[in-house]
């Protein structure tokens, strides 16, 4: 056990190294979560690198995420992911494995790393997400922290040009799902309760980056019930 933690920390510590090398990190914000778990970290998803960065600049929280089942396919890939925990999602369909897991990890107050887009915004504005998220934070009411990033899609590019770009991170205010236990978690209620959710997210975006989350509702969202 003590090799795999040392080993994790030496690669932890060259992944934080390439990041910092690659752009300007502006992290500050990871430091408002909370030191100890449980909670469900929501973020957008534009790159295959935001989720890595995710993971280094939190530590040493114990966390895990949900990660598309074809990372496993090639071993670099398959080495982090089973190196850092990660949980293996068949994307496209309901997937009860991955959503043990993803209860487990909670119920053992892990942080749980989700993208309920579910996969990379080619323009970096969100997308519609998928009501995976609604379901577990429904059924495990721990706080979720709108978690997001802008400018790492900017990043390769402007390294090709021998420039750092800044890539700024951002924690929303926190909220839990409350759902009434006579209340049927029906498709259309997960529905509503995963765009209650982004339009969190979106508020911690710059307005360009809100995509079909934009028109922010005025009215005080229906099962969202925020911290402090």
């Amino acid at each position: 056990m003590e090799s795999v933690t040392y080993t994790e920390r030496i690669v932890n510590a060259a992944v934080r190294m390439v990041f910092r090398l690659l752009a300007r990190m502006d992290v500050r914000e990871l430091r408002r979560l909370p030191r100890r778990g449980p909670a469900i970290l929501m973020s957008n998803h534009t790159t295959n690198l935001e989720g890595p960065a995710y993971y280094v600049f939190i530590q040493p929280r114990k966390a895990t995420a949900l990660g598309k089942r074809e990372l496993w396919r090639r071993w670099p890939t398959r080495f982090i992911m089973e190196l850092w925990g990660i949980i293996p999602v068949a994307r496209g369909r309901l997937d009860r494995s991955a959503l043990r897991a993803a209860f487990d990890a909670l119920d053992r107050r892990h942080f749980l790393g989700i993208a309920p887009e579910g996969t990379r915004s080619r323009t970096g504005a969100l997308r519609q997400a998928h009501p995976g998220i609604a379901l577990i934070a429904s059924r495990r009411p721990v706080p979720v922290y709108p978690m997001v990033h802008w400018g790492m899609r900017d990043a390769l590019s402007s390294l090709a040009r021998l420039r750092r770009s800044q890539v700024t991170f951002r924690v929303g205010r926190p909220f839990r799902v409350r759902v009434a236990k006579e209340t049927e978690r029906s498709a259309a209620v997960l529905r509503e309760i995963t765009d209650e959710m982004m339009y969190e997210m979106a508020r911690t975006l710059p307005p360009r980056l809100r995509g079909v989350y934009a028109d922010i509702p005025a009215q005080a969202p229906k099962y969202l019930e925020y911290e402090g």
